[in-house]
């Protein structure tokens, strides 16, 4: 299906529909499916939300992720869906490791997120990514886009080293990337050709130190190494989303300070937020790679006021300021899922109709 100038998609997860009450509580969906009340409801809801994007006008979807749980944080399953079945990890919410060194609200975000133990060997478990793509894309002739995260660099920092082979986050980071490259490549042999990597560890060595620009190039490397030509690998770092939260500490200074290190990551796009800053720091876009494109976050959802399209629109422009339409998705600032669904499909309506005004005037 081909694409028109300044396609829109949006950030992985969508709200659950009211009646969607069942929780996964860390089961593999193949056992917690033998219930047929919750497996009739996760796929009635996975359809429901798919069809919301294509009423609002989207290009590209979402399976909206409903697999995730209703845990802290809003998103807390952004974190613990993957911990909870890959093998290694014990399954306790441990304290954040990081916790002592946070101030402000970060502070507040961190004991949302949570850590984790590191008991034993890092191996694949019931994760089940291809299947959750297969299930998506039978309900729509778009394309779904399949939403891989929280990544590696990021699950490594909620970690406590208690036992097992694995004794620092270096370590840990790479057995993860080879989970996630897996995981991937299943992916992309069912057919998906947009591959879409969350993992804000990109602003780790704003804190750890600029010796870590180069490891969490590595990793995303690493994670995205074997996915082929023809297929969209696109990379979303954003800056904290606990119930509509940013995190402070570790996104203080914006892109600017960072996206130079990261233009050599082997990735088709960066996925980045603009719209809760009002398009601070878009001029960046006039610096990244030729071979490299943006998919550019012009809705915030980390408010629940509804944006006009042409207030989308003007973001829009700004952004084609610094850089060719054509190398240009629109997107929203992340994911979706802690808002109310009528303002959610609102926002994703008024992000359609943004693009459409500025496609207009591009003709």
């Amino acid at each position: 299906m081909s694409l028109p100038v300044l396609p829109t998609t949006m950030v992985g997860s969508y709200p659950r529909p009211a009646w969607f009450t069942q929780q996964l509580a860390g089961k593999d969906v193949l056992e917690a499916f033998k219930l047929a009340g919750h497996a009739e409801a996760f796929h009635d809801a996975t359809r429901v939300v798919i069809k919301d994007q294509e009423l609002a006008g989207l290009d590209i979807l979402s399976d909206g992720q409903m697999w995730f749980d209703d845990y802290h944080m809003g998103i807390g399953s952004f974190l613990w869906y993957w911990l909870e079945r890959t093998e290694g990890f014990g399954n306790e919410k441990l304290p954040h490791p990081a916790r002592g060194k946070a101030k402000g609200r970060d502070v507040w975000a961190l004991d949302e997120a949570g850590g984790v133990a590191v008991v034993g060997e890092i191996k694949r478990g019931p994760v089940r990514m291809e299947l959750l793509y297969r299930w998506a894309q039978r309900h729509t002739e778009k394309p779904i886009k399949a939403c891989i995260g929280a990544g590696p660099v990021q699950l490594s920092t909620l970690a406590h080293f208690k036992s097992g082979p694995v004794k620092n986050r270096y370590e840990l980071s790479r057995a993860l990337a080879d989970v996630f490259r897996a995981e991937i490549g299943e992916v992309v042999a069912a057919g998906c050709k947009h591959i879409q990597l969350e993992d804000l560890g990109a602003w780790m060595p704003h804190l750890s130190g600029e010796k870590d620009y180069d490891w969490v190039t590595d990793i995303v490397d690493r994670t995205m190494s074997e996915i082929p030509q023809g297929v969209d690998r696109s990379w979303h770092f954003c800056m904290g989303n606990a119930w509509g939260n940013k995190l402070e500490g570790m996104t203080a200074g914006g892109y600017r300070e960072i996206m130079p290190h990261y233009h050599n990551v082997k990735i088709d796009a960066y996925v980045l937020d603009f719209a809760c800053r009002e398009m601070e720091d878009a001029d960046l876009l006039r610096k990244i790679p030729s071979d490299k494109k943006a998919h550019v976050g012009v809705i915030d959802v980390r408010t629940l006021e509804i944006e006009h399209p042409e207030q989308v629109a003007e973001r829009v422009r700004k952004v084609l300021k610094h850089i060719e339409a054509e190398r240009v998705t629109l997107t929203t600032d992340c994911g979706l899922k802690q808002l109310p669904r009528t303002v959610a499909i609102e926002k994703l309506r008024a992000l359609a109709e943004g693009a459409a005004i500025v496609r207009r005037e591009l003709r």
